[in-house]
């Protein structure tokens, strides 16, 4: 059970509980008393008074026993069980059975089994597992059950969530730095640039010079004046936008874009900043799981075979 904040809740939903569960055997103890009258022939007359469809009659029938003791065994069934197992507030049960509990079993029953094979991994160079068809394998199902969420099941990102198939690569893009992101994580954090800029019309020069910077489609006017200003946003892409890895700032000299590179998108972001995070998977996963998702990211956007033999 988990815990609660107080022990009211607790005894709450004990005395519910143990309620509901008396409250079912006194109504059935007190519906065995009733005594229907039944005449000789069988046939039961006495009504409950609803009737339907012209005539149609509910007959008082006593209940079956069958379904009456029935009834009394899942009684006695819910009190067993409520004493043995979790289920009276923080009461634990007899067995002290707990969920987590069996989830660490699981996972100490797996660790055992499949721990060797990642330990194995784990001493060889990063480039030596990418180039293990079965080490590639297994960091493809452990991407698909934790990673894909955000990156997709091909590993091509989606809006806000980086592509992993390219060389485009916010903090790097070798192997140990892979592994670094994924093992710690990463906060990247844009401010809102707006009142360092300036006003909304030098937001939309800064955002045509900027689309200047890959080649994109541009209006090259508003691209000049948007120069000058830009230099509140090269102490982190660079003056020429190329980025820096060291803090995660993307290059903006490529035509690849996070959340799109449409103009009305860039303003957007000089305006509003962009906050992302990508959580830690140390404590989740461990190292050695981390070591081979980390060779099959690499692998994605590099060829690991020709690598290796090299």
């Amino acid at each position: 059970m988990a815990d609660f904040t107080s022990d009211f809740w607790s005894l709450y939903i004990s005395v519910l509980t143990i309620l509901g569960i008396a409250g079912c055997a006194l109504l059935l103890w007190a519906q065995s008393k009733v005594k229907i009258e039944v005449p000789a022939d069988g046939s039961v007359t006495e009504t409950t008074g609803h009737s339907w469809d012209e005539g149609l009659e509910e007959l008082n029938n006593p209940m079956p026993r069958w379904w009456m003791w029935m009834f009394y065994l899942t009684i006695v069934f819910g009190i067993g069980y409520l004493a043995l197992y979790p289920g009276l507030g923080a009461f634990a049960g007899k067995l002290g059975w707990k969920s987590t509990g069996e989830y660490q079993a699981e996972l100490s029953k797996a660790d055992a089994q499949y721990g060797p094979i990642f330990d194995k991994y784990l001493k060889q160079d990063l480039k030596a597992v990418a180039a293990d068809p079965q080490a590639r394998a297994i960091g493809e199902r452990l991407f698909l059950t934790y990673c894909a969420q955000c990156h997709g099941s091909d590993a091509r990102g989606n809006k806000g969530f980086p592509n992993l198939t390219d060389h485009d690569w916010l903090y790097g893009g070798d192997p140990e730095t892979i592994k670094t992101t994924i093992m710690g994580g990463r906060n990247g954090v844009m401010p809102s640039m707006a009142a360092a800029v300036g006003s909304d019309k030098d937001v939309e020069n800064v955002a045509q010079y900027v689309l200047s910077l890959s080649g994109s489609t541009h209006d090259p006017i508003k691209a000049v004046f948007g120069k000058e200003k830009f230099a509140a946003c090269a102490a982190c892409h660079g003056p020429g936008g190329q980025g820096n890895p060291m803090i995660g700032a993307p290059n903006l000299s490529d035509k690849i874009w996070l959340y799109g590179g449409s103009a009305d998108t860039i303003m957007e972001t000089i305006r509003k900043g962009r906050n992302n995070t990508m959580p830690s998977f140390k404590d989740f996963l461990g190292e050695a799981k981390v070591h081979v998702v980390a060779a099959y990211v690499w692998s994605l956007s590099n060829n690991a075979s020709q690598t290796a033999s090299k």
